[in-house]
């Protein structure tokens, strides 16, 4: 009793410690990087117009109609991509469920043989085979996460990928053209405002990486600040061409 009473705290302060970073990103990484995509694309947008000399009016109406045709781009594409990544992966579950159908044996040497090549000891590879094949569902769910790294009950949705993509885009978006609509008649404020959403959204990054949250801000700060002031330089020489 003694020794189990000394081993199950030390399994408790392991289960609570032993924690790991979200490596698929979850929401935050398509959130955070959606919006920077937005804030960038917007930005250099913008600030390549304004090089050009034109009004303030010129410069807002550029971002917003930026704002809603990089939203509407976002989701279409989002939402096509996982789309058609999920019919594929249905596709594929559909044949390996009539493999599990028609050839039920083959399938299961199959399935043995996989954790034999694990290191699983041959007989007990077999046992545990033959006792998962026994549940059709549970075998095709098996066998989709061991040969095609996909979990059947956890296909992403069209739908949210789009939703979410719009949302997050023109929230970036909005950043540099929101000076503007509070009554600033110049760019700086914009730029600044969007220089300051870079490199909290490079900080955010940092919770999905090993990097450091300045290190990541600054990062994602130089990387936007360069695009804006190229497409500036441009915006000034086409400009003065015309």
């Amino acid at each position: 009793m003694s020794i189990i009473e000394a081993v199950a705290p030390l399994h408790e302060a392991h289960r609570d410690n032993h924690t790991h970073r979200d490596v698929n990103g979850g929401w935050l990484r398509p959130a955070v990087f959606g919006a920077m995509d937005g804030l960038v694309s917007n930005l250099a947008l913008m600030t390549g117009v304004a090089g050009g000399a034109v009004s303030s009016q010129t410069v807002v109406i550029t971002g917003l109609a930026g704002l809603a045709a990089g939203a509407f781009s976002m989701a279409a594409g989002e939402y096509t991509s996982v789309a058609s990544q999920r019919e594929l992966v249905q596709a594929e579950l559909d044949v390996e469920r009539s493999q599990l159908r028609k050839h039920p044996i083959d399938e299961m040497e199959e399935l043995a043989a996989l954790y034999v090549s694990r290191g699983v000891e041959p007989a007990l590879a077999r046992e545990v085979a033959m006792q998962l094949s026994r549940d059709p569902e549970q075998a095709l769910e098996i066998h989709a996460r061991e040969e095609l790294g996909i979990d059947p009950d956890d296909l992403p949705s069209p739908t949210v990928a789009a939703v979410s993509s719009f949302g997050s885009f023109a929230l970036g978006a909005l950043l540099p053209v929101l000076p503007y609509l509070l009554g600033a008649t110049a760019l700086w404020p914009a730029v600044l405002l969007a220089l300051a959403g870079l490199f909290a959204c490079g900080a955010l990054v940092a919770r999905v990486t090993a990097r450091s949250w300045w290190f990541s801000g600054l990062r994602q700060l130089v990387l936007g600040g360069a695009a804006a002031a190229v497409t500036y330089g441009l915006g000034m020489v086409f400009g003065a061409a015309l």
